[in-house]
């Protein structure tokens, strides 16, 4: 399946004028990144301005963000387009604002409308889960640079995302990726020799196999580090965010497989390392805050001031590092052998995992069940002939879904 077929024409990729104030679209504008991405525009008025928001069910929580950036468009996934437009009127009186009337999309394909919404020089796609593939091609076809957090559209489109952005048209935000990017300017392509993706380890660095079997929700929810909602800090406990992690790194960066590594750094400084052909390794540290790759994200490649606080060097610290135990949590192995396997295994992987990680929340199954479910139904899986498209990709996510559901009940 080398073939891709692209179904929307796309307007050509324009750089962002520098010194511009950039206009900046939120994709997911509700949740952990999108909260997170509004301070940060909110704290640079001189640089960003939002263009367009696009929320999920937390009406609001969204006309709240609306109103008070009066934004042109707005988005929710909720289906009642009356009730985001009664939410957006009562946040606004609340607010003693009378001269706010926004484009309003509701539904499930409002998110895709709103990153094809064209007076935006950037898209910020924070939401979770492979439904950001549909909002990252609409933002690659309209022409806006694209900020993305969402690394599962990447993922599950692979070679779709990358025919379809333009050089230098796609930025990562997720903090190892940006921390590659910024790492990669110190040299050229020919002279990267490995890239080196760190992870704090989660709530259970150290455990064995046998003591992961008896992890509950709670457990897993507790993280050391990062404040991450349910899915993204459950793959973090089971390792399989580090393992998405390192194929989006090998899609985003042109990197083998084979010449990537995820390393444990439980003090989570050090955020991603290269080490070029001459034995120098770069390494990008700053105490853990999404608040400097998300400003770096929707100004790239200029960097904002202030955006967070720098490491404090006049203060002792240390800073450790230590080999992944890949017996007790093998999901980065299988995430490499499904990539390589064909265009769509890593569709059904990403699929498979999301449905494992709500029967274990449902306490239906082990925390090791999760991996073990991912593992069995790739081996099960035979991709379809012909060219990669978007109803290819969905295609292989719907068959996952439903023979992870039929596996998942037999647990």
């Amino acid at each position: 399946m080398d073939e891709v077929s692209t179904a929307q024409p796309s307007k050509p990729f324009i750089p962002p004028v520098p010194g511009s104030i950039r206009r900046v679209t939120l994709i997911g504008s509700t949740g952990s990144i999108g909260t997170q991405a509004l301070e940060v525009i909110a704290d640079a008025p001189d640089r960003f301005s939002v263009a367009a928001l696009s929320g999920g069910y937390n009406l609001e929580l969204l006309a709240t963000q609306a109103v008070a950036t009066r934004a042109p468009a707005v988005g929710s996934a909720h289906p009642d387009l009356d009730a985001l437009a009664t939410a957006i009127k009562n946040a606004a009186a609340l607010a003693k604002v009378s001269d706010y009337s926004p484009l309003l999309f509701a539904g499930t394909d409002a998110a895709t409308q709103i990153a094809g919404f064209p007076d935006a020089d950037v898209v910020l796609n924070g939401i979770t889960g492979s439904i950001g593939l549909a909002p990252t091609l609409a933002a690659l076809n309209a022409g806006h640079l694209l900020a993305l957090a969402n690394k599962e559209s990447l993922i599950v489109g692979g070679a779709l995302v990358k025919e379809a952005a333009a050089p230098g048209q796609l930025v990562p935000v997720d903090s190892e990726h940006s921390a590659l990017a910024q790492a990669l300017r110190s040299g050229t392509p020919e002279e990267v020799h490995k890239l080196i993706v760190t992870a704090s380890g989660g709530p259970f660095r150290g455990w064995s196999h046998a003591q992961l079997r008896d992890v509950t929700p709670a457990q897993a929810l507790a993280h050391p580090t990062w404040d991450m909602g349910k899915v993204i800090t459950t793959n973090s406990a089971s390792m399989v965010n580090k393992a998405l992690e390192v194929i989006e790194a090998h899609l985003l960066f042109d990197i083998p497989l084979d010449r990537i590594e995820a390393v444990v750094h439980p003090q989570s400084m050090v955020h991603s390392m290269v080490e070029f052909i001459d034995g120098s390794t770069i390494a990008q540290a700053s105490p853990p805050d999404m608040a400097l790759p998300i400003a770096l994200g929707i100004g790239w490649p200029h960097r904002v001031p202030g955006a967070a606080r720098p490491c404090d060097f006049s203060q002792a610290q240390a800073w450790t590092f230590e080999p992944l135990d890949v017996q007790a949590f093998p999901a980065i192995e299988l995430a490499k052998s499904a990539s390589a396997a064909s265009a769509t295994h890593m569709a059904v992987y990403n699929a498979v995992n999301e449905e494992a990680v709500e029967a274990f929340h449902a306490g239906t199954i082990r925390f090791t069940d999760i991996v073990e479910t991912i593992e069995a139904i790739l081996q099960s899986y035979t991709p379809e002939p012909g060219a990669l498209s978007v109803e290819s990709v969905l295609a292989a996510e719907t068959w996952a879904r439903n023979t992870a559901a039929k596996r998942l009940e037999a647990l």
